[in-house]
Order: structure tokens, then sequence, then C-alpha cells
């Protein structure tokens, strides 16, 4: 998965040569939520998800005044708790490294509002059943991910879209985003469950420094 970031970015070079270039970092907290149908003839069931802290570095880059791409390099924690009628749970959580591809639109100068969209891809770094207090529900519960016997599947992908605000400083950029993330990633890869999904919610902060200002095409 690096070296797929790693060819992204060169897919973009000629671009970069002419774009205003920023690098930074971002933090701040996500929330997750699970569904999954247990087989094929079940409904989906919903899953109360954790929060977790999140940590990114970003490269973004704009080929115009109100439009770019940012690049992401993100590690991202989700999971699951599940709970039974008589309030035991069963609690995954999944560390992933996450590459967001994000089409960036601003509005504004100084102070500005922007809508960013995109597909995000993901490789799974670590897996823990952090508790393990029930089993045998109907219809099945969510199986382990942690154990020594489990394969989970270690590819991630889906679509992330967010809003916020930035401020301009000089040459630095302090932003504010609300991120929301589909993501068709199924750890299920022994078909211990038929289906699998999950969402998660990102809030978030960002601090990115100028390093090269956009060239003026000539005429």
């Amino acid at each position: 998965m690096a070296k797929l970031f790693f060819w992204a970015i060169l897919f973009f070079l000629p671009a970069i040569a002419m774009a205003q270039l920023s690098l930074g970092i971002r933090g701040g907290v996500t929330t997750s939520s699970y569904s999954y149908q247990a087989t094929a003839g079940t409904r989906s069931k919903n899953v109360e998800g954790i929060a977790a802290p999140s940590f990114a570095v970003v490269l973004e880059y704009l080929d115009s005044k109100n439009a770019g791409v940012e690049l992401n390099v993100q590690q991202l924690t989700l999971g699951f708790a599940q709970v039974n009628d008589a309030g035991k749970v069963n609690q995954t959580e999944f560390t992933y490294l996450k590459f967001p591809v994000l089409a960036s639109i601003f509005a504004g100068r100084s102070g500005r509002f922007q809508v960013k969209f995109g597909p995000h891809f993901g490789v799974l770094r670590r897996v823990e059943d952090i508790s393990r207090e029930y089993s045998g529900a109907i219809p099945k519960e969510l199986p382990t991910y942690g154990q020594p016997a489990d394969v989970p599947n270690k590819r991630m992908y889906g679509l992330t879209g967010g809003a916020g605000i930035s401020k301009l400083f000089g040459k630095s950029t302090l932003a504010a985003e609300v991120r929301f993330a589909y993501d068709f990633t199924n750890p299920e890869s022994q078909d211990r469950i038929f289906e699998m999904s999950s969402t998660n919610l990102e809030f978030t902060l960002a601090y990115l420094f100028r390093i090269k200002e956009r060239k003026q095409k000539s005429p």
C-alpha cells in the first residue's frame, strides 16, 4: 500500500510542479459503527462502535485559487463493541494505515469554507480482541479477529467526504473538519458471517505550512 501512495505522488508530479504545495499534520477523534448479516437469510444488524484518536500526515496542493487535491497518510483505529441482553461485551479494534485521496473545493480567501471528497485505500496493521464475554447468540454474534487462528482481510477501501473551515496565517493554515467515510471493507475472510461493513465519523484539526508557492503559467 505504501507503494501505491508512492506511485500516486509520481502520477501527480507534473501538476505539483505548478501548484501551491503545503505539508502538515492532522489529528482528532474518530467514531466508528459496524453492521453485519450473520447469514444470507437474516436481516442486517447494527453494532455499537468505538471512539479512538486519529493522526495523519497531510500533503495538499492547489492548482487554482479554489481547487486542489489532498493526500493523507493516516493511522486510524476502528472497531465494534457488541453488547448482549445481559450487558456482556465483545469488543474488537482494527488499526489501519489509511490513504485518502481527496479532491478539494474552497470558497473564501483568508477564511475559507472547504468541501472534500474522494476514495480511500488502506491496509490492516493490527487487530486486537479487547474483550470476549459471550458466545452462542442468535443471530450469531460477530466473531473474533485477533486470535491466532483468525485470518482477517487486510485490505481497506471506501469513500471519504468532509467539510470544514480553515484560516490562513501567512504561510500557515489551521483547519477544522468533519469527515464521514463509508468502508466497503469486510474483515471476514473465513465465511463465519455473510457480510460486514462499517462507517466512521472524524472530527479533526489540521496545521499545514506552505512549502512551495504556485507558479504562474506562461501566457
